[in-house]
């Protein structure tokens, strides 16, 4: 008799053990020959996904070499958790402020990331410092923050050039409080009045790499990103009033060149990245980019980085819903986080095949290999998937948060788990911190 798809995935699923098990990691090992591995989630407010691309990573830097760790937050915000993990303490002259305190809130300030975060500190703290792995930001939300660790960078370097910068990113001022709001004017004025200036700091800065990069690679590299940052959000806040393809396709093309960076100035480098799905799995097979004309990062990676087919490596991490089932998110944009139950799949989607499954948790190859023929063809139809960002509307879930894909080529594995529970965010469960950590710690500021 022919099999159900189901039944096909469940012939080539491999049973996971539970996050906290030792065996969890190992599972991954297959994907180590990559240079880039990309974890992606179904939502941004899954504690198992957090905790599943931790345990992932940790083998992946504690076993294989792995030593950049990018996430889809902001270059300043994650640039102090990164002195944190590596024991790299900031320059007096930057300021101690409060980290991943915009919307929204829980997506970093979570008990996961805080223990991934000591994870890492623990484990570098066994490393010579050129040995030890980084946290990195890779989006473009900070343009304010940014501005100002630029401007903090040159006064102590080169007060020169400062109050150019002063004067370059003060045509911005007025917006860094609510950057939306400038492009609104720029779409107005029908010009960027704004954007020679920020052009031209980043080159300037750009010119004197040799003499400032030579004394502190680290912090001019931070300074770069900055200006970088400050560039790129120019474009994409003026981007958003012209069609919603070309803002996503700045983000994440900012998301691609700020990992490309890295890599290039950290010669062997390794690099795992985590982002939600759409994200990640490669947009070329799914309606963002067939329909809606949208890159994403992972489909960059595969694009760039295409040496060997294992050069990049794709995984997504998915749920069920259903059974209790629940995920932090907001109503609206910026919107106070509220635990929210997540329905179960649909019965025309990918998630409802694998929840057919009968198994609670596992991970599915879907390399282009021999072995993995019968379970590709399976899955090859386009079916729906459902995506859940830091927005959960559940009575127009079809129309909000489902989205046809070609899984197969999508990812290149996926994690499942069949039921799942909401992150432990700060706003709701203080972190715990050890007094020796109070001082330095970057969720406590």
């Amino acid at each position: 008799m022919t099999r159900t798809v189901a039944e096909t995935v469940k012939s080539a699923a491999q049973k996971l053990p539970g996050i906290d098990d030792a065996a969890f990691g190992p599972c991954f090992d297959k994907f180590a020959k990559s240079r880039v591995v990309l974890i992606g989630d179904a939502s941004h407010g899954t504690s198992e996904f957090y905790r599943a691309r931790a345990a992932i990573t940790q083998r992946l830097i504690s076993h294989h070499g792995f030593n950049v760790v990018g996430i889809e937050g902001d270059w300043p915000d994650v640039r102090a958790v990164d002195r944190f993990v590596r024991s790299n303490p900031a320059p007096k002259s930057v300021a101690r402020e409060p980290i991943f305190k915009h919307f929204p809130r829980w997506m970093w300030r979570n008990k996961e990331m805080q223990e991934f975060v000591d994870w890492l500190r623990e484990h570098n703290a066994h490393l010579p410092p050129n040995k030890r792995a980084g946290v990195y930001g890779l989006d473009l939300y900070s343009m304010g923050a940014s501005i100002k660790a630029v401007i903090e960078y040159l006064e102590e370097r080169d007060p020169e050039t400062a109050a150019i910068a002063r004067k370059r990113y003060g045509c911005l001022e007025p917006w860094v409080e609510n950057p939306a709001r400038y492009g609104r004017v720029a779409l107005n004025k029908g010009y960027a009045p704004c954007e020679k200036g920020v052009v031209e700091m980043l080159r300037q800065l750009l010119a004197k790499r040799l003499t400032l990069a030579m004394h502190d690679g680290d912090d001019f590299l931070d300074a770069e990103m900055n200006a970088r940052t400050v560039k790129d959000s120019e474009q994409y806040y003026r981007a958003m009033y012209y069609a919603d393809e070309d803002s996503w396709n700045l983000r994440d093309g900012h998301m691609f060149e700020t990992l490309r960076l890295l890599l290039k100035v950290k010669p062997g480098a390794k690099a795992v990245i985590w982002a939600h799905n759409s994200h990640v799995g490669d947009a070329r097979y799914t309606s963002m980019g067939q329909s809606r004309g949208e890159h994403n990062i992972g489909q960059l990676c595969k694009q760039h980085f295409k040496d060997s087919p294992e050069d990049v490596t794709i995984i997504g991490c998915s749920t069920h819903g259903g059974n209790d089932s629940t995920v932090a998110a907001a109503d609206n944009w910026d919107e106070p986080m509220r635990i929210k139950q997540v329905n179960p799949s649909r019965e025309d989607s990918y998630e409802h095949i694998m929840h057919d499954t009968g198994i609670p948790s596992f991970l599915l190859d879907l390399r282009n290999r021999p072995e993995n023929d019968e379970v590709r063809e399976a899955l090859m139809q386009p079916r729906l998937e459902r995506f859940i960002g830091v927005i959960y509307r559940p009575d127009t879930e079809r129309y909000s948060h489902y989205s046809k894909a070609i899984l197969p080529r999508q990812f290149d594995a996926l994690v499942w788990f069949d039921r799942t529970e909401a992150v432990k965010a700060f706003e709701i469960a203080q972190p715990k911190e050890e007094l020796s950590a109070n001082e330095t710690y970057p969720f406590g500021l």
